[in-house]
């Protein structure tokens, strides 16, 4: 194969970076009319001064996002396999491995509705409506403790809301404080005589490596007070009898519940607690799983999953015991919570 002649490439490079008065005289295209600009200028400022007109509440944007964001982001903005969580990750951000999400890393809220706004949904960006952006906005703000679940989002109560991390940045002054010192070369008083190797690198990590490369005593790393606590003895499954239609009903209903909480066999702890067994169980005691600080005093002061108590809590998580950490809002139909209370009892023979 020949190789690209080097004045048809030089033409070409020519011809891209030309600037648009210089493709206007060699007759390429034409200027961008004004609604052309306007239809790519979706630039939020911080301050949501420029944001469109529209609102949208948290419900409606739950549904919205089930329907256009839940497949890579879960239902409840947890992520799916490698697609990035939305939620979480709060107070992670000075750890080694932090947890980057809207809640916990994004300064500024007028990112998230220009992103969403922009990009999203993934393959199909700019069909959301405005009103639904404001809508799916919101719904991640309730997902990540911002807002509750009555919130409305809109260009009035945008500036309400403030991100945990709006103090986090910070202007980057290095080109006038740092960027000058660089070239600064010392060219006097040099070491003379060879250059040896004092230290080695130590890895962090490396229980076996010393400050100057060598071997080091290891101790047992001291164990956590969740190490130390003896685990909550779980009380036998009892048996409680159910009716085994409403039951089937209540494993469709349970579909909602998935993405977080596993039951059967097999099952273990994901996002939420394993469900197994729940029925008449101490909240806030399935081994393994770390539970919010509410729901471990709940449990503390007696809270026993049962009919009056599940009811309450998934008609409203989040208002039955404040703080906890689950962030469904809750099923609002009363023959729902009655179909999925009959599939837990049969999970808890």
């Amino acid at each position: 194969m020949s190789k690209f002649p080097e004045f048809l490439m030089a033409t070409a490079i020519v011809a891209l970076t030309a600037a648009p008065a210089m493709a206007e005289k060699l007759g390429l295209g034409r200027a961008a009319t004004a609604d052309e600009v306007a239809a790519w200028d979706l630039d939020v400022f911080p301050d949501g001064s420029n944001l469109p007109e529209g609102s949208g509440d948290v419900l409606t944007g739950e549904t919205l996002f089930s329907e256009n964001c839940a497949s890579c982001h879960g239902e409840f903005a947890e992520g799916v396999g490698n697609w990035p969580k939305l939620a979480g990750g709060e107070d992670t951000l000075a750890d080694e491995d932090p947890l980057k999400t809207v809640g916990s890393y994004w300064p500024y809220l007028s990112t998230t509705f220009d992103y969403v706004r922009r990009s999203m949904p993934f393959g199909s960006a700019q069909t959301l409506s405005d009103d639904d952006v404001y809508a799916i906005v919101a719904y991640i703000l309730y997902s990540n403790y911002l807002v509750e679940d009555d919130f409305t989002l809109s260009k009035e109560t945008f500036t309400d809301v403030t991100m945990p991390n709006a103090d986090g940045f910070i202007v980057d002054d290095r080109p006038e404080t740092e960027y000058g010192k660089f070239t600064e070369r010392c060219m006097s008083d040099c070491k003379s005589g060879p250059v040896e190797i004092t230290r080695n690198v130590v890895f962090k990590g490396d229980p076996n490596a010393g400050a100057d490369g060598g071997e080091v005593e290891t101790t047992a790393p001291a164990a956590t007070d969740e190490a130390q606590a003896p685990a909550a003895e779980e009380a036998a499954p009892m048996a409680v009898a159910f009716d085994a239609d409403l039951a089937a009903d209540g494993e469709k209903v349970f579909k909602k519940c998935k993405a977080c909480h596993k039951v059967g066999e097999g099952a273990k702890n994901g996002v939420g607690p394993v469900l197994n067994g729940v029925w008449g169980r101490t909240a806030g005691t399935v081994e393994g799983f770390k539970y919010s600080k509410p729901m471990m005093a709940a449990g503390e002061s007696g809270l026993v999953w049962d009919t009056e108590t599940l009811s309450g809590y998934l008609a409203n998580p989040r208002n039955y015991l404040k703080g906890n950490k689950m962030t469904f809002a809750g099923l609002k139909k009363d023959a729902d919570i009655e179909a999925i209370l009959e599939f837990l009892k049969s999970n808890s023979q």
